[in-house]
């Protein structure tokens, strides 16, 4: 195996990767403009395909990749985009007939089929026209023997909030109005149609400025970087961000020590609270639960909160927020957010930035990241975020006890949601991550995987800052 490829889960994240590196290769040298056009014939030289089913596919996809490197659609709002031309390897999908088909005498199927998709050839056995069929599932439930079942495509079986339907073409379509931006189907799409448009550009734009003019670029590093980057030390990581032109590396987790004493502060005071962390939790409240929208936090996230504080110092500063969420790339769009944080990338992107520069992290010394307390970095997995707001009540003696609902997942969240609407939740603060397992199932981290739970509650513990206030108080 490609020793590249052992730093990340997939061979769809490797050529993500891939394109990425070349791009900012490019930029770097200064000649984007002029090569971006070449870059897919770089990654798939000659005349064998190796992906699909020759290498003019191959290449007309890659051209496809090398723009949402680039940006994307400037006209699409959305950070989660398909490539329609790699969305068509999948199945239909649907319901099919499957060969436990009896071909029995009753044909209940074509009975209460109202849209005649349902047809019998000559063995009697049952045939579903795709023309013709609505996916409404009568069928399925009336087979005595359970013979249809319904295939469903894997980006729509990972979006949870059915924000994925099929278009005339059977191509994946993203419907914006529901989508929360959560990059579940990014990680889970097999080909890597569906992917998030990367800001690269505009990293590398402003460290080229810094080293140029002096201005100061920060890198705000999520806690869940603990767990990523496992054939290095984070010391290294810490000091490659450093060589490739970061003024300072400040932890997200700082800023999470701040939301856990102002959060505890709202909790206390208005009796009910949904946590305002999770961007694409906020944004799942927003679209689906408009009338709870009032109970949600009114703190920034860490992100924005430790941003705010760094530009409220220094106004001219860049910062830059490095972790697994592709939703951070939208929030950074939102009014309160957008003054605060430049722009938002993911591990997947850093690993590219890193190899683009030819940086070999792994033979860099060790740098130190401290900024934060054990609660502020137990941010990144499900329920660290409660166990922190509980810290923060009880460091602040405020007489309050919190009784959390930690939601791991945007399908536990939601189960919350309809509880709290219906007024039969038993819990006054909802914590609402909507990957699994919080933050470190973020759809660009480099590696998934239950370890990642056990490395950030590691990572916490190696704080010299053993309170929130404490951490905190650095900053005054």
């Amino acid at each position: 195996m490609d020793a590249k490829l052992r730093k990340f889960d997939t061979k769809v994240q490797h050529l993500k990767y891939k394109v990425l590196r070349e791009v900012a290769r490019e930029a770097w040298a200064g000649r984007l403009a002029e090569t971006a056009i070449d870059i897919p014939k770089t990654i798939v030289p000659g005349k064998v395909p190796t992906m699909r089913c020759c290498v003019y596919k191959e290449r007309a996809i890659l051209a496809e990749r090398v723009k949402i490197a680039m940006g994307g659609m400037k006209d699409n709002p959305n950070v989660i985009e398909v490539i329609d031309i790699a969305c068509d390897e999948c199945p239909m999908g649907g319901y099919e007939v499957t060969s436990s088909c009896r071909g029995c005498l009753a044909h209940r199927c074509e009975d209460v089929c109202r849209f005649g998709a349902i047809t019998f050839d000559e063995q009697h056995v049952a045939h579903i026209d795709k023309s013709k069929c609505k996916e409404c599932g009568a069928c399925s439930k009336v087979c005595p023997y359970s013979a249809i079942r319904n295939y469903r495509r894997p980006c729509e079986s990972a979006c949870k909030v059915k924000a994925i339907y099929m278009g005339e073409d059977k191509q994946a379509c993203i419907d914006n109005d529901k989508c929360i931006s959560c990059g579940a189907c990014v990680y889970q799409c097999p080909f890597g149609a569906i992917t998030d448009k990367s800001f690269i550009l505009d990293v590398i734009k402003y460290l080229k400025e810094s080293e140029e003019k002096g201005t100061k670029v920060y890198a705000i590093v999520a806690p869940s970087i603990s767990s990523q980057f496992s054939y290095a030390k984070l010391g290294q990581v810490v000091t490659g961000l450093k060589k490739l032109g970061f003024h300072t590396v400040v932890e997200a987790a700082l800023g999470a020590d701040m939301v856990a004493q102002s959060e505890a502060r709202e909790l206390a005071e208005k009796g009910f609270l949904t946590s305002s962390c999770c961007p694409a939790f906020v944004s799942f409240i927003e679209k689906n639960f408009p009338a709870l929208k009032p109970l949600v936090s009114h703190n920034l996230s860490p992100m924005g909160a430790i941003c705010k504080y760094i530009k409220d110092h220094e106004p001219d500063a860049k910062t830059v927020f490095i972790g697994p969420c592709t939703a951070k790339k939208m929030e950074i769009s939102r009014p309160e957010v957008k003054p605060y944080v430049d722009v938002a990338m993911t591990f997947e992107e850093l690993q590219a930035l890193f190899d683009s520069r030819d940086l070999d992290i792994t033979t860099l010394e060790e740098g130190v990241l401290d900024n934060a307390s054990y609660f502020g970095r137990i941010f990144a997995r499900s329920g660290g975020l409660s166990d922190a707001v509980a810290e923060a009540l009880k460091e602040q003696d405020i007489d309050f006890i919190v009784k959390p609902c930690a939601c791991n997942g945007i399908e536990e969240c939601k189960i919350a949601l309809l509880q709290k609407k219906m007024g039969k939740l038993d819990a006054n603060f909802i914590e609402g991550m909507a990957c699994i397992g919080g933050c470190i199932g973020g759809a660009g981290c480099l590696t998934h995987g239950e370890k990642n739970k056990a490395e950030v509650d590691k990572y916490g513990k190696e704080a010299l800052e053993k309170t929130i206030a404490d951490a905190v108080s650095v900053l005054k």
